[in-house]
C-alpha cells in the first residue's frame, strides 16, 4: 500500500468525504444550489465543525429479523456519530440520505429530541409486548451531543418508568452521568451495558476514534459500572489484525480486574464504503503496513473486504481467524472470564402513562 502524501486530519477518523456511488451521488450534476460554488467562491474550510440537525421521525422503535444477532428492536437517538471511528460498519447508512459515509458522518449529526416522547407512546400500545431494547447499535448513544441534548437519558427514564429492559453499547464514560437511573434499572435487572475498547493505547485510539473517551476512561467506566451492581460487558471490537489485536489479551486481564461479568470479540467489518475509507486511513498512518492488514483481512473474509451474509459476517473464517479466536479463549481462560448471558426481565413491564395520564396501578 503506497503512502499517501496527505498530512493526517487531525481530529477525525475519516480522511476525506468519500462519496458513495451506490445511490448516484459521486455523478450528481450541479444543480445551481450555491453550495456547488461554495469552495470556489470562499475557498475551503479552514477547520471541520460539528453541526447538528434536529429531526422530528414519526417513529423511534426500529424493529429487524436478522437472525444472528441477540436482539430485534432498538433505538437510535442520533444519526451520524462525533466519535469518528474510521471502521465504523455504520457509516454506509449516511449515504441513504445524500451525504458521505466519510467526514459527513462524523460532522453533519441528527439528533431526534422527540424520541422519549415517541417511546412512551409506543410502548403505550395495547399490541405492545416487550423485550429488550438495543441501544448503541448503530451510533453512540453517548457521543458528545449527549452531553447537550440528554435524549439517552430521557429514553432512559421512559424505560424505568415502564420497566422496560434495555441493553447499551457505548465507547464513552458519559455513560456514568446516568449512573443514577442505570443502578436503579439494575436493581430490576432492566439493564446490561457494554463498552468497547479496541486497544490500550491512546496515541493510537486517538487515530482510529478520535473523538471517543481514551480506553482508560472505558476501563475505569466499566469499573464504576461494575461497582454499582450494573451488569458489563466488555467488548474487544474490533480486533483489527496487525494494529489492534497485540491488545487483546491484556485488556481481557484488565476487564476481569476490575470486575466486569464477560468479555466478547468483533472482528473487524468493512462493508461498502468502510472498505476504502479504512484502507486510506492506513495509507496516511501505517503505509508501511497496510498490504498485511488487509491480507489478514481478506483472508478471514473468503478473500473480500467484507462479508456481509448472516452468521458469518461475525464468525470470520481462516487459519489468521482460529488464531484469534484461540488467542481468545486462552485469554479467557486464564482471566477466569467468560460470554455471560445477561438475563433480563421482561415480567415488571407496564405500559407508561400518556397524555397526562395517571397510573391505575
Amino acid at each position: 500500500m503506497e503512502a499517501s502524501n496527505e498530512s493526517p486530519l487531525r481530529g477525525r477518523g475519516a480522511q476525506s468525504a468519500a462519496v458513495p456511488t451506490r445511490f448516484g451521488l459521486a455523478t450528481r450534476e450541479a444543480d445551481g444550489d450555491w453550495r456547488d460554488h461554495m469552495e470556489a467562491l470562499d475557498g475551503p474550510p479552514v477547520k471541520l465543525r460539528t453541526h447538528v440537525t434536529e429531526e422530528h421521525p414519526r417513529t423511534i422503535l426500529s424493529f429487524n429479523q436478522s437472525p444472528d444477532i441477540f436482539f430485534d428492536r432498538s433505538i437510535n437517538a442520533y444519526r451520524g456519530c462525533e466519535h469518528g471511528c474510521v471502521y465504523c460498519f455504520a457509516r454506509p447508512t449516511h449515504a441513504y440520505h445524500d451525504l458521505s459515509p466519510g467526514l459527513d458522518f462524523e460532522t453533519r449529526l441528527f439528533a431526534k429530541p422527540n424520541a422519549a416522547e415517541l417511546l412512551r407512546a409506543t410502548l403505550a400500545k395495547s399490541k405492545y409486548r416487550p423485550r429488550p431494547i438495543a441501544m448503541g447499535t448503530n451510533t453512540d448513544p453517548y457521543q458528545p451531543i449527549e452531553r447537550d441534548y440528554r435524549i439517552t437519558r430521557q429514553v432512559l427514564e421512559v424505560c424505568l418508568d415502564a420497566r422496560h429492559p434495555v441493553t447499551i453499547t457505548t465507547k464513552s464514560d458519559r455513560v456514568l452521568d446516568d449512573l443514577d437511573i442505570l443502578s436503579e434499572m439494575a436493581e430490576r435487572r432492566l439493564v446490561a451495558v457494554a463498552i468497547s475498547v479496541t486497544s490500550l493505547d491512546a496515541k493510537l485510539s486517538g487515530k482510529l476514534e478520535p473523538r471517543a473517551a481514551s480506553p482508560a476512561k472505558r476501563l475505569s467506566a466499566l469499573h464504576k459500572l461494575a461497582e454499582a451492581g450494573v451488569p458489563t460487558h466488555c467488548s474487544v471490537a474490533p480486533v483489527i489484525p496487525s494494529i489492534t489485536d497485540e491488545f487483546m489479551e491484556e485488556i481481557v486481564q484488565r476487564a476481569a480486574a476490575i470486575g466486569v461479568d464477560s468479555v466478547g470479540w468483533i472482528p473487524l467489518r468493512l462493508p461498502h464504503e468502510v472498505a476504502p475509507l479504512f484502507r486510506e486511513w492506513l495509507s496516511v498512518h501505517y503505509p508501511e503496513r497496510g498490504d498485511k492488514v488487509m491480507g489478514i483481512v481478506r483472508s478471514i473474509r473468503n478473500g473480500k473486504d467484507n462479508d456481509p451474509n448472516f452468521f458469518s459476517r461475525l464468525k470470520p473464517t481462516g487459519v489468521w481467524a482460529d488464531l484469534f479466536r484461540a488467542r481468545f479463549r486462552v485469554a479467557c481462560k486464564r482471566a477466569g472470564l467468560g460470554k455471560a448471558k445477561f438475563e433480563l426481565d421482561c415480567t415488571q413491564f407496564r405500559p407508561p402513562a400518556v397524555g397526562g395520564q395517571l397510573r391505575l396501578l
